[in-house]
């Protein structure tokens, strides 16, 4: 794991008028690491990701990406141009429902061929090929390149959108509820090939998750979220074994009751 952090977060907050959506929130991401992000709806968890992702902007603090040349470049003062170029190639952003992440009308292979041409890629050839290779890798069948996401089940829409958004080798990708809406079967074969390939990858991963289990099996480290504040975290299988803070002490509990 690099000594450089790739992405550094200093006391973000995000406020709705009075409505506090986050506040305060810091820290580290570094090459090759996977952060959970848990807590109950409303704890601020998914208005974290949506400012980190420049999906909002936050209304104070600073996020700084290290770039591929090397420096940092505060998101916040990135023009639209620029942030819509790194979600496309050197991010990725997996949705809790796959129907946001892809367009439902053209065919897998084009899904994961878009992101290919946004790198600059123009051969068919290869960019079919890549398809092709991707969807194998997600476990789709590759004689399902011309069929459309809609034809697909819950979990063949969430691994198409996983292949769509690894295509380009990104550094960083943000996952809102990666297996919400799956049933248990499926969640876990889910959870096995996102924990392949962000291993063999080296992916750095934010995620987004109120299923600490989820955590567990992906994340090196933890946040714990109540009322829009980072109210405890550490490395994943402390916070979880060894909760110190009365609320996290409950949602371990309460799954643990389950």
């Amino acid at each position: 794991m690099s000594a450089v952090p790739l992405l550094k977060v200093r006391d973000v907050s995000k406020f709705y008028g009075s409505r506090i959506g986050c506040r305060n929130v810091s820290f580290e991401l570094y090459p090759g690491e996977v952060l959970a992000v848990v807590g109950e709806s409303g704890s601020g968890k998914t208005t974290l990701l949506s400012c980190l992702s420049t999906r909002l902007m936050p209304s104070s603090g600073m996020i700084e990406y290290h770039m591929r040349d090397g420096q940092y470049r505060d998101l916040a003062h990135m023009g639209e141009a620029a942030r819509r170029f790194l979600m496309r190639t050197d991010w990725g952003f997996v949705h809790q429902n796959p129907a946001d992440g892809l367009r439902m009308t053209v065919s897998a292979g084009a899904n994961v061929g878009e992101r290919l041409m946004a790198v600059g890629d123009r051969h068919y050839g290869n960019i079919r090929a890549s398809a092709s290779d991707w969807l194998r890798r997600v476990e789709i069948g590759e004689d399902r390149i011309d069929d459309q996401p809609r034809a697909f089940s819950g979990g063949m829409r969430q691994r198409l959108q996983i292949a769509r958004n690894l295509v380009t080798s990104p550094r960083l990708v943000f996952m809102d509820e990666p297996t919400g809406g799956l049933d248990v079967s499926v969640q876990a074969r889910l959870l096995d090939l996102v924990r392949g390939l962000v291993h063999d990858l080296g992916l750095a991963a934010i995620i987004v998750t109120h299923d600490l289990a989820v955590a567990r099996l992906l994340s090196h480290r933890m946040m714990v979220m109540k009322d829009g504040a980072v109210i405890e975290q550490g490395l994943t299988d402390r916070v979880l074994d060894d909760p110190r803070e009365p609320y996290t002490q409950l949602l371990v509990s309460s799954i643990l009751q389950v």
